[in-house]
């Protein structure tokens, strides 16, 4: 057995024996980096220098910036602004509450970018709102939770800032508009399979549509959607960089919600970048880990090692595919969100673009992706929090879930073969 191939068992086997322990994942990615560099015959300082290095960067500050816009937005009393334009649009329909509920959630999504706090905040409010109105506590969860995920890839996402980071050499603009569409993609299959079920099981529809009312909440809302439009048109028309539009956002978000809806007093305030901090500590460890851990990954060749076992097993692009969206799924179930990013990206990105797959709709792809891993056990963080916010057992949450499972695998299945879905307004703007 050569050294390499020593070197790389220690460092891919330790990390899994760590991950099955249920170790923290960041303390797993780096001790792991830390074990590989010794049986390399390196010093430890190389570990503290990559992961300092791994977080020097100028554009990584743009996310605890959009971080705290979204914490600062969604404890400043936006949820229900944003509920009511969605019951005005869609509030209508057979299952108008689940209808509200996903386009609540692309609403929100473009706000606080995370599926955690899309669901604990919006569920909430919308879930015993959905059991008192006659819906099945179940359902009204698993609504809750698939929707959630629409907000990682409705910009500004701090994940696709990551990706773009990791990836080198990919706009974050670029990135920004290419998940528009997807995010949309996403909540039609949504909505159609709300409707299906609401059809069967006759749940109530909404108050008759009221282009009136539909304008008054739009105006009620515009303040909260406003912070949108200041990250992506100044990124896109290169007014300023994603950096300094987050930092641009953070401040328009902090007098949003202290001096327009008044959801948060200074004290408030205070408390609500307690919160943040915690979140960025968790973020920014897991970044410098990772980054150690890429290292090791680079000098191994474990990106060629895995693009050429990938590629013997078929030559078929569609095949090929499939099994890149097959390993991200897999890891989603026993694996966070951003150290997925951060540690497969180096590693499948160059065997999607072999196959020709464009490292902008890729970034949409392993977003989707991780965002079903968030869904499923046993480490779905936000399947998780929506059976703590509606009351309800997991396994019964997963069980209604199953139909909007397919859903999303289906969007991921078009994001994957329809390209134009992912590039098509980027394309605009180039």
């Amino acid at each position: 057995m050569s050294a390499e191939t020593l070197s790389i068992i220690i460092l891919l086997g330790s990390f899994l024996i760590m991950v099955m322990l249920r170790i923290p994942i960041a303390y797993a990615v780096g001790l792991s980096a830390l074990f590989c560099l010794l049986s390399m015959g390196e010093s430890p300082t190389t570990l503290g220098k990559q992961m300092v290095t791994g977080i020097s960067s100028f554009s990584l500050m743009a996310v605890p910036f959009f971080i705290t816009m979204g914490v600062l937005m969604g404890a400043g009393g936006i949820s229900d602004k944003l509920i009511a334009l969605a019951n005005a649009l869609v509030g209508w329909m057979r299952g108008g509450l689940a209808m509200v509920n996903i386009v609540a959630s692309y609403f929100f999504g473009g706000i606080s970018g995370s599926a955690a706090a899309d669901t604990a905040s919006l569920g909430s409010i919308l879930i015993p709102m959905m059991v008192k109105d006659g819906y099945d506590a179940d359902f009204s969860t698993a609504v809750t939770v698939t929707s959630s995920c629409e907000g990682l890839l409705v910009p500004p996402s701090h994940n696709m800032v990551i990706y773009a980071t990791t990836a080198g050499g990919v706009s974050i603009g670029a990135l920004f508009m290419a998940g528009y569409l997807p995010g949309a993609l996403l909540a039609i299959s949504l909505m159609i399979g709300s409707y299906i079920i609401s059809v069967k099981r006759n749940y109530p529809k909404g108050t008759p549509f009221n282009l009136i009312n539909f304008f008054k909440q739009l105006l009620t809302s515009f303040w909260a959607l406003a912070a949108v439009l200041i990250v992506v048109v100044g990124v896109v028309l290169g007014a300023f960089t994603a950096t300094e539009s987050s930092a641009i956002a953070v401040i328009y978000s902090l007098i949003v919600s202290v001096f327009i809806y008044k959801g948060l007093t200074w004290k408030g305030v205070w408390e609500t970048l307690g919160k943040c901090v915690d979140t960025l500590a968790i973020v920014l460890i897991l970044i410098a880990a990772s980054s150690a851990f890429g290292l090791c990954l680079t000098r191994l060749h474990v990106p060629e090692l895995a693009a050429a076992f990938i590629l013997s097993v078929s030559k078929s692009p569609i095949v090929i595919a499939l099994l890149l969206n097959l390993i991200l799924l897999i890891l989603g179930c026993i694996m966070d969100m951003a150290p997925i990013i951060l540690i497969t990206t180096p590693i499948l990105l160059p065997i999607a673009t072999s196959i020709g797959i464009d490292p902008i709709q890729f970034g949409i792809m392993i977003v989707l992706n991780c965002g079903i891993g968030l869904l499923t056990p046993p480490v779905g963080s936000v399947l998780f929090i929506g059976s703590a916010v509606g009351k309800v057992p997991m396994e019964k949450v997963v069980k209604a879930a199953f139909p909007f499972y397919l859903c999303m695998v289906f969007a991921l299945l078009l994001v994957t073969f329809v390209p134009e879905i992912s590039l098509w307004i980027p394309s605009l703007f180039r």
